[in-house]
């Protein structure tokens, strides 16, 4: 099963995050199949990129965002664009 979610760089006390497309056996920080953007949320406000293309092919192939990630999609849009063409289709 693929899941998208955060691999946690930089060093202590001071986090940074790529959103990852990975398999669910792989460890945390261990190898992932695609990046999907990244997050720093040392920055006020906290700094979202994330390529909504490749967030959005990952969702349509069945990968499941954890929890923080599916916050980070709804704070960029890109889950409310993919639920409506979703809807749409």
């Amino acid at each position: 099963m693929v899941k998208l979610r955060l691999q946690r760089f930089g060093t202590k006390k001071r986090p940074f995050y790529r959103v990852v497309a990975a398999d669910s056996r792989k460890k945390r920080d261990g190898r992932y199949l695609e990046i999907i953007g990244t997050y720093d949320p040392t920055l006020e406000p906290a700094f979202i990129k994330i390529d909504n293309e490749l967030a959005k092919k990952w969702l349509k192939l069945g990968a499941q965002p954890t929890d923080t990630v599916k916050s980070l999609f709804a704070q960029t849009g890109i889950l409310s664009e993919f639920l409506s063409e979703k809807k749409s289709k």
